[in-house]
C-alpha cells in the first residue's frame, strides 16, 4: 500500500483531518465542529480514484488519536464514523 499521510487542519472550533497518498493529487476528508468541547464528526469524504484503500478508516483512526491525546470527545454524526466507532468498542473512552 501507498503510505497516507494525515494532517489536521484546525480553524478554531471548526476543522478537517486531510489524507494525502503518496500517488495521488487526491484529497480524502474528515471534517468536524467543536459544541462544549466535543468534536462533532459531520462528514468523511473520499474521492473515488482513492477509495478501497482504507483511507476513511485512517482518518478516523487520527481522529481517535487526537481524542485521546488531547482530552477530547467525539460524537459521531457522520454515517462512516458511527459505524467504525461501532466496530470498534475500545473506542468508547473518547465517544460523548
Amino acid at each position: 500500500m501507498v503510505g497516507i499521510t494525515i494532517t489536521k487542519h484546525d480553524r478554531g472550533g471548526a476543522g478537517e483531518y486531510q489524507a494525502h497518498l503518496a500517488d495521488s493529487d487526491a484529497i480524502g476528508r474528515l471534517t468536524w465542529v467543536e459544541r462544549d468541547g466535543v468534536h462533532i464528526a459531520d462528514h468523511t469524504l473520499v474521492p473515488p480514484e482513492i477509495g478501497g484503500r482504507g483511507v476513511a478508516a485512517r482518518l478516523v483512526e487520527a481522529l481517535v488519536a487526537d481524542a485521546r491525546e488531547n482530552g477530547f470527545k467525539v460524537e459521531p454524526m457522520c454515517s462512516y464514523v458511527e459505524v467504525a466507532f461501532r466496530r470498534h468498542p475500545d473506542w468508547a473512552d473518547v465517544r460523548a
